[in-house]
């Protein structure tokens, strides 16, 4: 498979972001092939469009299918399997949401649990476990917040998208207004 110069620069740039975001380089080209790519692509063609090795293209593949951000399928009387991304935008932003907190904020809620159940010993701990008590009431609350997300469609998820840059607005006008009275 040949790409474009224009899904060569959106794959290069979507591995340098991936990268900084924590997840592998060649992980988020893979990934960001399969998004502007409308046909289903099978190892082979992931590997020569990316220039890497079969065995890379499998190891990402993996990776991304423990995101579940990519759906397999098969044709019948054809032994390869084809990849594509999964559904549309709103459903990959769930899906990467809801494995990072899975990954990154659950365990995190965990500990900052078990340090609320210990007894402080001296001042120092009472102080260090008043502010994991603000932590973990600020992500218990991110928490709630990001479920209610999760379950709202994509019409109503843009709609509170876009009123949220109108709320900002408004905060930073009234903002201006109070230092000016």
């Amino acid at each position: 498979m040949q790409m474009t110069p224009m899904i060569k620069s959106f794959v290069l740039h979507f591995g340098e972001m991936g990268s900084r975001w924590g997840i592998n380089r060649t992980v988020a080209q893979i990934y960001a092939l399969l998004v502007v790519t409308e046909d289903m692509l099978y190892a082979d063609q992931i590997a020569e469009a990316l220039t890497i090795s079969r065995g890379n293209v499998s190891m990402g593949i993996k990776e991304l299918q423990s995101w579940r951000l990519v759906k397999v399928q098969h044709i019948q009387g054809d032994r390869k399997d084809y990849y594509s991304a999964l559904g549309d935008v709103w459903d990959m932003a769930r899906a990467v949401f809801e494995e990072r907190r899975k990954r990154e904020i659950d365990p995190t809620l965990t500990v900052l649990r078990d340090l609320l159940l210990d007894n402080p010993v001296n001042e120092q701990d009472h102080y260090a476990q008043t502010r994991i008590e603000e932590i973990h009431q600020l992500m218990e609350m991110f928490t709630v917040w990001s479920d209610e997300l999760q379950r709202m469609s994509p019409d109503n998820l843009r709609t509170l998208m876009k009123m949220g840059s109108g709320v900002t607005k408004v905060l930073n006008l009234t903002n201006k207004l109070s230092k000016n009275a």
